[in-house]
């Protein structure tokens, strides 16, 4: 893979003005669809979902679309058209009330990164970043709220972190994963709580169990849906199964995926989603909640391998009750180009469902050919 992205050890020693860094549990923010961002507390905020006359309903549903890793390239290496980059899956994307992604790197002018003062030292060092204003792209293509909870987020450091968070609220998004960091959406009037995670001090923790669980517990509190984000698993196209062991990286612990999700289920998670091994990974129900270990690369400018199964991605499309309760889901594939371009289409309905049978048995989804998910038969 081109990518590797391991990193160890970094402080999260975050005093940065004029961001939302939630640094305490008691952070968190509210806004309603169809507002602007607003803080409504010193630690957090978060931006609106869309709403459209279609999607006005009654406070019956929510429906959330989510990918995996996505990047619109890495500096200087960039798409010639960034504003169209995603066209080809613009549709999906905006086939939701709210719609999810990891942010796979830094929206920042920032010079001095993890690896150096050079932005590619060495096969075993990535920073990744665009400009801070390639945020309205990501906007525009359909996404409500992106997640920093994972290893490429402090590339660039506090500085890059701060810069990159600003750019996403200033575009009118919505972002979570910081550490203590709740965020709280609106669609159709029922509160929607993200929370993200990672292996990573300067991240909601990951391998920090009792904390995860207790801020989970706070979101559920305060919200009737919550959806749990997170960075976990081994990486590449030889980590596509779900071990239920803790799985490492170039010896960096990258948590054990299966027990966290569970765990996130167990402390009032309606949602479990995830990406971090770079390929697809299979699909679980737990309690009657939907777990999707790893929705794979969705897109990147060169930033990503796209061979084999590496190429291959979705689009998961979640619709829960106005209480959290899974009604219905569909993944749509999507395959990335050389370029790690995403387009419709490809083998990972096929794949998915294949992987989902071999890890969890009588617990796997169960993925029809056409990408409708069903719970598992009683």
């Amino acid at each position: 893979m081109r990518r590797i992205g391991a990193i160890t050890g970094l402080a999260a020693a975050l005093a940065l003005a004029g961001c939302s860094l939630a640094t305490q549990p008691a952070g968190q923010a509210t806004h309603p669809a169809g507002s602007g961002p607003v803080s409504s507390s010193p630690t957090a905020s978060a931006a609106s979902t869309r709403t459209s006359p279609g999607r006005a309903r009654a406070a019956a549903s929510v429906s959330i679309a989510a990918v995996g890793d996505t990047m619109l390239g890495n500096m200087p290496d960039l798409p010639a058209d960034p504003g169209r980059y995603l066209d080809p899956v613009r549709r999906d994307l905006d086939s939701a009330q709210i719609v999810f992604g990891n942010l796979e790197g830094t929206l920042t002018t920032a010079g001095t990164t993890k690896c150096g003062q050079h932005t590619h030292p060495g096969k075993d060092c990535f920073a990744f970043r665009v400009p801070p204003g390639y945020a309205r792209y990501l906007k525009a293509a359909g996404f409500t709220i992106l997640n920093d909870a994972n290893n490429h987020s402090f590339d660039f450091g506090p500085a890059g972190q701060a810069q990159t968070v600003r750019a996403i609220h200033s575009a009118g998004l919505a972002q979570t994963g910081l550490p203590g960091e709740i965020t709280v959406v609106r669609a159709n009037r029922v509160k929607v709580a993200f929370l993200g995670f990672a292996p990573y001090s300067y991240d909601a923790d990951l391998l920090d169990l009792p904390a995860a669980r207790a801020l989970i517990e706070q979101a559920r509190r305060s919200a009737a849906i919550v959806v749990v984000y997170m960075h976990a698993g081994a990486e590449g196209s030889d980590d596509d199964q779900v071990t239920g062991r803790e799985e490492y990286y170039l010896g960096e612990d990258r948590g054990n995926a299966e027990q966290f999700a569970h765990m996130a289920i167990d402390a009032g998670a309606s949602l479990v989603i995830a990406s971090g091994p770079h390929v697809l990974r299979g699909m679980q129900f737990y309690k009657h909640r939907l777990i999707a270990y790893s929705l794979g690369n969705f897109a990147g400018y060169d930033n990503f391998s796209t061979e084999g199964e590496l190429g291959l991605s979705v689009i998961l499309r979640v619709t829960l009750t106005a209480r959290g309760r899974f009604e219905r889901a569909r993944i749509y594939p999507i395959q990335l180009t050389g370029e790690g371009q995403p387009v419709p289409g490809g083998a990972a309905v096929s794949f998915t469902r294949q992987l989902s049978a071999q890890d969890f048995g009588a617990t796997a989804a169960r993925i029809r050919p056409s990408g409708v998910i069903a719970a598992p038969l009683p």
